[in-house]
């Protein structure tokens, strides 16, 4: 394949990715104008896809085949949404690509709408393969990986046996067969409001929910010494870290509300819901204790989101397959973070995550991709197509 061909695909793929920065999808927002145009754009090239809507048909998922129904395809799956910009500080407007030092910047270039820019941009080459690809875009990826589920149970009933899933988060064109699985859980607290000087006139919210944390920062202790040096990840051992936490309404007054958010990381050998059951039993414990001095008091514990891991079980030959797309014959890694791999995976999919720019570069102010990273992604899909030719 001649330099002239390779470097039409890149200009196309960075014009699509430039399009597709344009759209502000971050996940409190509506994707629907992303997929819109994407539907658009396939149905140009003779593809139809397929709608999976979310909750309100306010979001929605996009999967397509491209090239015959038969099996033995690859799956080439990328979310839709992206991270926040408020409070960060940016040098340039965060939807629109800017070119510099040889990076590519704005939210979502790296994380991760260049992959599914480059997978776009070569829709015309695979539509000339003995073998289909099967592209699929998602939302609320960002949120705990809620968007996913519907749309993989469609494929998995609707598509001939794909040989393999490629989910494209940024792994510097490295290969990944493993991410620990994440968990996401909010505890709110009513408390019963009185003069703070007459603590026995009514009940803390914040002073319940800190004997609550100070609990969890227990069992987060306690999972330090889970830690397996040889399981590949980085840290080891499951996590747990409360992320946000709010309450009450002045110094003078037992607070009557409070709440926080806290996640739990696991690798694959660790039993999420053993972790967090002791924790589970002490808020309705808590609960029970103060219903009984105040009716009007609670406490509750809410599951938002769960995602499972990852193995590397089972995706040998998608591992081997893929190595003959990137020429990577490193050992592959396992990610502490979670991602939508271990969501193809249940569904019988063997699965690798490997896609440009690296996760260091995503949700931080001035996101940028290396336009080396773009070109070895465009190689990546130029192979590809020429695989499955």
């Amino acid at each position: 394949m001649g330099d002239s061909r390779h470097m039409t695909d890149v200009a196309a793929a960075r014009s699509i990715l430039e399009t597709l920065v344009g759209f502000d999808t971050t996940s409190s927002r509506s994707n629907i104008d992303l997929i819109d145009w994407v539907e658009a754009y396939l149905a140009q090239h003779g593809v139809a896809a397929t709608r999976v809507l979310g909750e309100g048909g306010k979001k929605a998922n996009l999967f397509a085949t491209v090239g015959p129904m038969v099996e033995g395809g690859v799956i080439l799956s990328g979310h839709s949404d992206v991270v926040p910009v408020e409070g960060q500080d940016w040098s340039s407007d965060p939807w629109t690509v800017r070119e510099a030092d040889g990076k590519l910047f704005g939210r979502g270039t790296c994380d991760m709408k260049g992959f599914i820019a480059l997978a776009l941009a070569y829709v015309p080459r695979f539509l000339g393969g003995s073998k289909p690809v099967h592209l699929a875009i998602s939302y609320d990826e960002e949120v705990g990986c809620k968007g996913a589920p519907a749309m993989i149970e469609r494929m998995a009933a609707t598509i001939p046996a794909p040989r393999l899933a490629v989910v494209g988060e940024p792994s510097s064109m490295k290969i990944i067969t493993g991410h620990k699985g994440s968990a996401t859980f909010e505890v709110s607290v009513r408390g019963h409001e009185a003069h703070s000087s007459l603590v026995n006139h009514g009940i803390s919210a914040n002073m319940v929910a800190v004997r609550l944390m100070s609990e969890l920062l227990e069992i987060a202790r306690g999972l330090e010494e889970t830690a397996d040096p040889y399981n590949g990840f980085d840290p080891p051992q499951a996590t747990l870290t409360i992320g946000k936490m709010a309450g009450g309404t002045a110094n003078n007054i037992l607070a009557g509300h409070a709440s926080f958010l806290f996640d739990l990381r696991c690798p694959p050998a660790i039993d999420p819901e053993a972790v967090i059951a002791p924790f589970r039993d002490s808020c309705a414990a808590m609960d029970s204790e103060m219903k009984a001095r105040f009716p009007d008091a609670s406490v509750s514990f809410e599951q938002r989101s769960s995602i499972p891991p990852m193995v590397a079980h089972g995706s040998e030959d998608a591992v081997a397959f893929v190595r003959t797309l990137t020429g990577e014959n490193a050992p592959p890694s396992q990610v502490a973070y979670a991602a939508e791999g271990g969501q193809f995976q249940q569904a019988g999919f063997p699965t690798v995550i490997c896609g440009p720019g690296s996760i260091e570069q995503a949700h931080q102010p001035d996101e940028w991709i290396a336009i080396s990273q773009f070109e070895e992604g465009a190689r990546f899909m130029e192979r590809l197509a020429e695989a499955l030719a």
